[in-house]
C-alpha cells in the first residue's frame, strides 16, 4: 500500500495535527510502520497523551487506509502528500509542515526540490500607492532574473506580488486559505486563473473547504516555509505579514523591509522588524544582489548516477524523462506508476502516454508491468 494513504489516514484523526504527525514520522521512519504501533509504543511520542492515543486506536479499527485515499482522490485528484517524492522539499524543514498539500496549475519540479528561488512577498491587504508600485516593480524584476514569487493571494500587496511576477514573464505560488478550488477574494477571479495558468495554487485545506479566519495564520507558514527569503513591503503593528516573518526567521529564512515613513501607520510593523535585525530594501539591484548570494540547496543523498538526458529532446520528453529519474531515484521499486507521472506533472493523461510513448521508441524507457515505468540506464 503507499505511504501517502498513511499519510492521509492520520491526518483525518482529531488531535493529530501536523506537528505529532512530523513527530511519528520522525519516530518511526514510515507512517505505516507508525500505524501498526501499539498504544504503548505510540505514547513515547511526545504529545501522544491517553485521550489522543484512544482516539487513534479507535480510527484505526474502523478506517482502511488504501480504501480512504481511493474515495480521496475522486474527490481531490490533485495532492501530495509528505510522503510523495515532489512533495516541496522546503518545507519538510518545517516542525510542522501540511501533511497533505493540494495544487491546481502548472507543477515545475525544480521548484518543489529547491533548485529555483522562492520568494515570498507579504504585506497588509490595504497598502499606500507607494508600497503598491514597489511591490509590482520588485516582483516584475525578481520574475525577470527566473525567481518564483510566492504570496497569499489576497487583496493588497499580495495580489500587486503576483501581478508584477506574472507582468514579468514569470512563475508565481498562490498559498491559498481554502481549497483549492475556491476563489477567496471574489474580485480575484482573474488573477486566480492567471496564476492557474502561469503558476500555481496551493493549499493545505481539501476541496470545498470556504474561507474561515482561522486558516489564514496556518496558511502564513506555508508562505515563510516555501520561500528562501521574505520580503515584508508595508505592515502595521499587527498583521499577518508579521506572522509570516516571524515564522520565516524562525525556519532560517532571511528577511527583507521595503523602508517606510514614520508617520505612515502602515509602516510601523516594518519598522520594528527593521529594528529586530530584517535587512532594509535599498533599491532593486541591491536586492537582488543580496538574493542572488542565497545559496543553493544541497543533494538531500548522494544519487545513483543519473540518466543522461539526450540535448536533442524535445522540452517536454526532456521534462518527463526527469521527472521519471528522480521518482526512480526516491522509490523502492525503481520504477513509478503511470497515474503518479499523470498526478505529479498535472498533465492529461491521453498527451503523457504520446509523450511516454515517443520516449520508449528512443530507447530512453521501458514499461513494466502493471502500467509501470522506469528510465533505460
Amino acid at each position: 500500500m503507499e505511504e501517502r494513504a498513511y499519510c492521509l489516514a492520520w491526518s483525518q484523526i482529531s488531535g493529530v495535527g501536523p506537528v505529532a504527525l512530523k513527530r511519528l514520522q520522525e519516530r518511526f521512519g514510515q507512517l505505516s510502520q507508525a500505524w501498526g504501533a501499539d498504544s504503548q509504543t505510540l505514547a513515547t511520542v511526545p504529545g501522544m497523551g491517553p485521550q489522543t492515543l484512544q482516539t487513534i486506536e479507535n480510527y484505526r479499527k474502523s478506517v482502511d487506509p488504501s480504501q480512504l485515499l481511493s474515495e480521496h482522490q475522486q474527490r481531490n485528484p490533485h495532492f501530495w502528500s509528505m510522503a510523495d517524492a515532489p512533495y516541496p522539499r522546503m518545507l519538510l524543514e518545517m516542525g510542522d509542515p501540511p501533511p497533505l498539500l493540494y495544487y491546481r496549475g502548472q507543477v515545475q519540479i525544480t521548484e518543489n526540490q529547491g533548485n529555483t528561488p522562492l520568494v515570498g512577498i507579504v504585506g497588509t491587504r490595504d497598502p499606500s500607492e507607494y508600497a503598491k508600485r514597489w511591490t509590482r516593480k520588485i516582483a516584475y524584476a525578481l520574475a525577470q532574473r527566473g525567481m518564483t514569487v510566492v504570496s497569499g493571494m489576497a487583496e493588497g500587496i499580495d495580489t500587486q506580488a503576483h501581478l508584477g511576477c506574472l507582468d514579468g514573464g514569470g512563475r508565481t505560488i498562490a498559498v491559498l486559505g481554502t481549497g483549492v478550488d475556491m476563489i477567496y477574494p471574489p474580485r480575484n477571479q482573474g488573477l486566480y486563473q492567471k496564476i492557474q495558468d502561469q503558476g500555481l495554487l496551493v493549499s493545505e485545506y481539501p476541496a470545498g473547504t470556504q474561507p474561515n479566519r482561522a486558516h489564514f495564520p496556518r496558511r502564513n507558514r506555508i508562505v515563510a516555509g516555501l520561500s528562501r527569503a521574505v520580503l515584508v513591503m508595508e505592515a502595521p503593528s499587527k498583521s499577518g505579514a508579521l506572522i509570516t516573518a516571524y515564522q520565516a526567521n524562525e525556519y532560517g529564512r532571511d528577511i527583507y523591509v521595503l523602508p517606510g515613513s514614520l508617520d505612515n501607520p502602515r509602516a510601523i510593523g516594518c519598522l520594528g522588524l527593521v529594528q529586530r535585525g530584517a535587512h532594509l530594501i535599498l533599491g532593486i539591484g541591491q536586492l537582488l544582489d543580496q538574493l542572488g548570494m542565497i545559496p543553493p540547496l544541497q543533494p538531500e543523498a548522494p544519487s545513483p548516477s543519473p540518466l543522461d538526458i539526450p540535448p536533442s529532446l524535445p522540452p517536454e520528453q526532456a521534462t518527463l524523462l526527469a521527472t521519471l529519474v528522480q521518482l526512480c531515484q526516491q522509490s523502492a521499486e525503481g520504477s513509478v506508476p503511470f497515474d503518479l507521472l499523470v498526478q505529479t506533472l498535472n498533465q492529461p493523461a491521453g498527451q503523457l502516454s504520446g509523450l511516454i510513448l515517443q520516449l520508449e521508441l528512443q530507447g530512453c524507457v521501458t514499461q513494466l508491468p502493471g502500467m509501470r515505468y522506469a528510465p533505460r540506464m
